[in-house]
């Protein structure tokens, strides 16, 4: 059986990677449609060896669509998710606007597939952020094993996590710096060629920032709501690829060539992890990867039954695309996608 698909936000890093997931994984596509903004009409994207014209989001008929893919950022996702899952179409939304909604389901398929029949509440899945979803990959048979209680997590986020404007403000900046130009800031709150801003998202009152407050949240939502979580989330001058230095307090005890050979078993993760010059892995080696690479694997001598971590993955592919291309395949696998074309 083949599924009609319509990719919203068809021109952005994540929509461009939606369709090119899509294709790589020969998702049992009858028509994929590219969807953007009206000042975006005639675009042309990659879908495979096929280049599609972008069609409006405000005029497009949704009917006879199985599955859109959202990727447009939380406004658009408030106002048309509801009124495209109305029509028929089961809506996965990259965005934050959902995923705290109890009527909607936060879905990490190698963690909480289970969850997935909850959609049918709103016609409406959400993808959780880009850093939590590659570190509950990891966390999941870990806490099966010993049960977590307590997880510190400071993020290396790369620039592709704020957009192709983020991506083009570290190209600018660098290149200012090397030819010594002025070097022009507008999407950042400092300068992120050569720096790191310990700075993503806004402000609360609390004094954590809403991507820190996603994290620790959005884990608590997926994984367990008894685990205790702080985080502190950084922008670094890395184009893509977000890593993450994890510290977990276990309930039983753990020991970190145990936890190994069961990250090793785990899906989704990929194990590199020798103590030597070079054994562990970077944003630039899972560049173009789906995995979630765990490295680092470690004793923390400071807690009772304590381990750390170092957790690396592309953000545009697990940490969005890669993710909702998968929750559609499990609607699919699970016999929970109703086709309408």
């Amino acid at each position: 059986m083949a599924y009609k698909v319509a990719v919203v936000g068809a021109t952005g890093n994540v929509g461009r990677e939606m369709l090119k997931v899509l294709a790589e994984r020969q998702f049992p596509v009858s028509q994929v449609v590219a969807l953007a903004s009206t000042r975006s009409i005639g675009t042309e994207v990659s879908f495979g060896e096929r280049r599609l014209k972008c069609q409006a989001l405000d005029y497009f008929d949704f009917a006879g669509t199985d599955i859109v893919l959202m990727s447009a950022g939380s406004a658009i996702a408030g106002e048309w998710a509801p009124r495209i899952a109305a029509q028929g179409p089961v809506v996965i939304d990259n965005s934050s606007k959902w995923r705290m909604d109890r009527d909607v389901p936060l879905i990490v398929p190698e963690v909480n597939a289970a969850a997935l029949s909850g959609f049918s509440r709103k016609n409406i899945i959400a993808n959780p952020n880009c850093s939590t979803a590659q570190m509950v990959v990891a966390l999941k048979p870990l806490h099966d094993a010993a049960r977590i209680k307590r997880v510190t997590i400071s993020t290396y986020q790369s620039v592709s996590g704020a957009g192709k404007e983020g991506m083009d403000e570290l190209f600018a900046q660098t290149r200012a710096i090397m030819v010594s130009d002025p070097v022009e800031r507008h999407k950042f709150t400092k300068q992120i060629a050569f720096n790191v801003i310990p700075h993503i998202d806004t402000f609360l009152d609390s004094g954590y920032t809403k991507e820190e407050w996603k994290m620790m949240v959005e884990t608590q939502k997926i994984l367990d709501p008894d685990i205790q979580v702080t985080a502190t989330c950084v922008r670094v001058p890395v184009f893509i690829g977000h890593s993450e230095a994890v510290n977990l307090e276990f309930e039983q005890p753990i020991t970190a060539e145990r936890a190994r050979n069961i990250l090793r078993e785990a899906p989704g993760v990929l194990v590199i992890d020798k103590r030597e010059d070079g054994g562990y892995a970077t944003p630039l080696e899972c560049a173009g990867e789906d995995a979630t690479f765990v490295s680092r694997i470690r004793k923390d001598p400071t807690v009772e039954h304590g381990l750390s971590l170092w957790i690396v993955s592309d953000n545009l592919r697990k940490g969005a695309a890669t993710n909702a291309v998968q929750i559609a395949e499990a609607l699919i696998a699970e016999k929970l996608l109703k086709n309408v074309a």
